[in-house]
């Protein structure tokens, strides 16, 4: 069957819904709730892993080289 057959099919149906009385039901609260889970879970992971980064810069080589009229900050 093609969608094109599928869709005169279905469109009649559509028809008689009213559209003032059409929620998204228990499932779409379990899906949007999935959803809310799953970000929140993201970001505790993510700040877990980000407090462990042991980040130090490197020194500028300029101040080590010595250069002209760059000074060394301690």
């Amino acid at each position: 069957m093609y969608a094109t057959q599928a869709l005169t099919h279905v469109v009649p149906l559509a028809a008689e819904l009213d559209k003032n009385k059409v929620t998204p039901g228990v499932l779409g609260f379990l899906v949007f709730a999935a959803l809310a889970v799953g970000v929140w879970q993201l970001m505790k992971s993510m700040n877990r892993h980000m407090g462990r980064v042991n980040f130090e810069e490197a020194p500028d080589p300029a101040a080590k080289s010595g250069a002209p009229g760059v000074t060394a900050e301690k």
